[in-house]
């Protein structure tokens, strides 16, 4: 049990169903949707589109998706990839005859078309029971009423407004400023884009006035996307990946998301005493930072379009995770691996919700970097995803930029199966690269230490991240110092690192949820 003395937040706990997300707003009309008789897929759908119009630097209609959900009733968690793909006359080597060494951030060329439309339209046909029209009807009220800033997003929001260029200035500026904690933000061209999906579903977005509006926004600005491109998207089905820590079991979504790097990091982590050291000690810190370097560089060099990662098994063989093991040093840092592309940001939103008849959706939706590329349609203002920098320049890579693939992702869905024959876990870690990271220290905080579910999202994080190791300040100076005598550059990042959410299923069927205060969201349940 917390110390009530001390600054915190309680987990939350009820019965019927329940919604744990970044933004008070949207975790409130998940539960709506709830109580007007629609399923966790229905929820969070509504919870994640509304979550663009209230934290539109982190995702957006113009992003990808990608989702676990379990059905009523089954053991058996399901997959869908709503990750787009590079336009097809994209290629690595136009880019490097212009002399790029990597996809620039804020181009056309780092657009992907975006899949998450896509993928929520099939989710609320198959998976959903209320239709598209009530689902988006949340997000259309609040696109064209308005959303209130709310302080973690005022703080991100001046941060990446830099990105934005050409008409998302006027879209997503106050008189050329970020806008402060409380003033209104407004969506109205959303809305209509939202009013028309909910009316003639995925067409409306992919085909007609609305696509030729992205088409013609990038085209003016040198992309090579075509109509076709956006016509043709479609999300697909996927197998989970899955590996066992201490009794537990993880489920992954498989590739282009890097989500088989967690596995192989907890993979690493079982050749270590972790339960035996100090949970917010040098050691842990250490040992962690050097799994991640080992599993990061796995991730560089293997995970990419799920057409092209041939190495998957290799990547998750439990021989592999012990020869990677012996190569760390207690005592001292290694050099870290070099990065694919540091285009690997913090910005996302995850959602997780819990109906009454115990369906769990753990759903994740990104527009990549702070405002994605910062290119906004001309007519809608639809903002769109810098994904492809996700992409490397390389020649051969498996990542390798070209027509028709999609790039390797960072965001992931997370499951947690806590004891064998137990019901899933519904979790996810905000933050970009340190994704796969936050998902091994939540399933550590779990098995290793005990903690409780709020108690393992609040605790404090380090992440080894291009060289550096970022260390937030619930980390004591005399921890830091040890790690900067091992040989790392230790640093207090400005900002804090990643974000998260998880609901429990308990043995007696009440829900339990928690959600990470270094956001503005909250876990609510009726």
């Amino acid at each position: 049990m917390r110390d009530f003395q001390t600054p915190g937040r309680s987990a939350v706990y009820a019965q019927n169903g329940m919604c744990a997300t970044s933004h008070p707003l949207a975790a409130q009309e998940a539960l709506n949707i709830l109580q007007q008789g629609g399923n966790a897929m229905d929820a969070a759908i509504a919870g994640a589109v509304l979550l663009g119009i209230c934290e539109p630097q982190m995702t957006g209609i113009g992003g990808d998706c990608f989702v676990l959900h379990s059905r009523p009733g089954s053991p058996q968690i399901y997959a869908l990839n709503g990750s787009g793909r590079a336009p097809a006359a994209a290629h690595a080597q136009i880019l490097r005859d212009d002399g790029l060494s990597a996809v620039p951030l804020g181009s056309p060329h780092a657009v992907t078309v975006p899949g998450a439309v896509d993928a929520f339209c099939h989710l609320a046909e198959t998976e959903g029971r209320l239709g598209l029209d009530a689902v988006l009807a949340p997000s259309i009220r609040y696109a064209e009423e308005g959303v209130p800033v709310a302080p973690r997003v005022a703080f991100d929001w001046a941060g990446d407004a830099a990105t934005l260029q050409g008409s998302a200035r006027s879209r997503y500026l106050v008189n050329g400023r970020a806008p402060h904690v409380g003033e209104v933000f407004r969506a109205p061209g959303q809305a209509e884009v939202l009013r028309r999906i909910a009316k003639d579903g995925r067409r409306a977005f992919y085909e007609g006035e609305i696509a030729d509006d992205m088409v013609a926004s990038l085209a003016a600005l040198g992309g090579c996307h075509r109509f076709e491109d956006f016509a043709a998207t479609t999300c697909t089905p996927a197998d989970p990946v899955s590996g066992s820590y201490k009794g537990a079991d993880l489920t992954e979504h498989p590739p282009n998301g890097q989500g088989a790097t967690a596995l192989l990091m907890l993979n690493i982590l079982k050749h270590f005493d972790i339960a035996g050291m100090d949970p917010l000690g040098a050691d842990r810190a250490h040992i962690e930072a050097e799994a991640a370097k080992l599993a990061y560089d796995a991730r560089n060099r293997f995970i990419a379009d799920p057409d092209v990662t041939t190495r998957l098994a290799h990547m998750l063989a439990p021989e592999t995770a012990a020869k990677l093991a012996a190569l760390i040093d207690p005592k001292r840092a290694m050099a870290a691996a070099a990065p694919l592309t540091e285009a690997l940001h913090k910005d996302t939103i995850y959602i997780t919700v819990v109906d009454k008849d115990r369906m769990a959706v753990s759903l994740i939706y990104s527009i990549y970097h702070g405002f994605g590329s910062g290119i906004a349609s001309e007519k809608f203002g639809i903002l769109l995803q810098n994904r492809g920098a996700g992409f490397t320049l390389e020649a051969g890579h498996p990542n390798e930029l070209a027509g028709g693939k999609r790039p390797m992702h960072t965001i992931i869905p997370g499951m947690l199966l806590e004891t064998p024959g137990g019901l899933p876990m519904p979790f996810g870690v905000m933050g970009g690269a340190y994704q796969p990271n936050g998902h091994a220290r939540f399933v550590s905080n779990l098995t290793d230490f005990g903690m409780g579910l709020q108690e393992a999202l609040d605790a404090p994080r380090s992440f080894s991240d291009l060289g550096r190791l970022k260390m937030e300040r619930g980390y004591s100076n005399s921890v830091r110092q040890t790690l900067a005598d091992m040989g790392h550059d230790v640093v207090v990042p400005d900002t804090a690192i990643g974000g998260a959410q998880a609901i429990r299923i308990r043995p007696d069927g009440v829900l339990e949820g928690a959600s990470d205060p270094r956001k503005d969201g909250c876990a609510l349940g009726y």
